[in-house]
């Protein structure tokens, strides 16, 4: 038997051990290293070439490649009324009043038409002391024409007496002129009797001027007193027409929220209101608008004319259209941060509804075209432009 030789290959074995293995002794650890070294290098170098300014680009912009999303902008608001008029309580005129008392009211939510009832206070003290003021007018009168008449009565009957006194005056100096001719007896009464004409004379000119004074005087002071009463009379009329306060304008009657007798709530008959406050208002409902906050970063996606949808939160399926009307031009300081501005805006809706009333909360949604966080895209560069 014979005995193989380790070392011998066998003949139907085929060597895996490539060709070149022998023949190039350390090849195959060096073109290791270098492919770990060169092939990175060949990389960065056509990546750098690819995006070297000026470099073709075949395919669609990356922008077109991944598109802003639009995203929808919730805002919350209150809805109000484009045309309204506030009703306030009435301010007496010449009088100080602490509270006026509510004789009628038309309840909140009836539709008014211009000039119609709304409320009526108690008047009937106005009234009265118009009715006073007025029989003391009409007796202040009576007592200013008889004054004044027998202020005429009195000139008259002065302007007489001077007039008298100066024919005594004249036909006394034309005695005193015939003293050549009298006695001295004569001539010395006819010099008395052209003194005692003089002094008559100068006396009834003097107290003339003084009777036109006080008579004007006299007269005078009833007309003051008559102006006065009728001032009165005429404040006492306004205040009792002012106390009737109706409609301005065809629209609903909207009850508003004061505090009255230590408590907050409604106006009612029977309640008392202080003047000057506005404790109803009438609105159009034809003409609806949506008042919302708006933060600063949100106030960068909104235009002027941008359209909406308004969601009134009492009525989930009332969806109406709306359409941006202004922005304020100067926000104020937000509730937690005075860096965080916030701005006001309002929506008009287009339409009408029965169940659109004012003081409703509701929600604007706004399609943005700014995108939101996620959908951010850094923009594309143009050739030629750098980054």
């Amino acid at each position: 038997m014979t005995v193989a030789d380790p070392t011998e290959t066998p003949p139907d074995v085929v060597s895996e051990r490539p060709p070149w293995k022998g023949r190039f002794p350390g090849f195959s650890n060096k073109f290791a290293v270098f492919s770990a070294i060169l092939l990175p290098l060949f990389v960065g170098l056509a990546l750098l070439i690819a995006r070297r300014p000026g470099a073709s680009h075949n395919g669609p912009p990356l922008s077109a490649q991944r598109p802003a999303a639009a995203r929808t902008l919730r805002l919350k608001g209150t809805t109000e009324a484009i045309e309204s008029r506030a009703i306030l309580a009435p301010v007496l005129s010449g009088k100080q009043v602490g509270s006026l008392t509510i004789t009628k009211l038309v309840p909140s939510g009836i539709r008014v038409k211009r000039g119609d009832l709304l409320v009526e206070f108690d008047r009937q003290a106005q009234v009265r002391e118009f009715l006073d003021k007025q029989a003391e007018y009409d007796k202040l009168v009576g007592q200013v024409s008889e004054q004044q008449a027998k202020e005429n009565a009195v000139r008259a009957k002065d302007e007489t007496e001077l007039h008298q006194a100066g024919s005594d005056l004249r036909n006394a100096e034309l005695e005193i002129k015939k003293a050549e001719l009298m006695s001295r007896i004569d001539v010395e009464k006819a010099q008395l009797s052209l003194d005692q004409a003089k002094a008559t004379l100068a006396q009834l000119k003097e107290t003339f001027d003084l009777k036109r004074n006080a008579g004007q005087a006299a007269t005078r002071i009833l007309e003051i007193q008559r102006d006065r009463t009728r001032r009165i009379m005429q404040n006492a009329q306004t205040n009792a027409e002012s106390m009737q306060i109706r409609a301005p304008l065809d629209g609903v009657v909207v009850l508003n929220t004061i505090w009255k007798n230590g408590r907050i709530g409604e106006v009612q008959e029977g309640d008392q209101v202080r003047p000057g406050v506005p404790f109803m208002r009438v609105v159009n409902p034809s003409g609806m608008q949506v008042q919302v906050p708006v933060n600063q970063q949100d106030l960068l996606g909104l235009q002027i004319g941008q359209t909406a949808q308004v969601r009134i939160d009492a009525y989930p399926e009332l969806v109406l259209p709306a359409k941006l009307e202004q922005v304020a031009p100067v926000g104020r300081g937000g509730d937690f941060s005075a860096k965080v501005r916030t701005f006001s805006a309002i929506f008009s809706i287009q339409g009408s509804d029965a169940k659109l009333m004012p003081d409703l909360s509701a929600a604007v949604d706004v399609l943005s075209d700014m995108p939101g966080p996620a959908a951010s895209v850094r923009p594309s560069t143009r050739p030629g432009t750098r980054e």
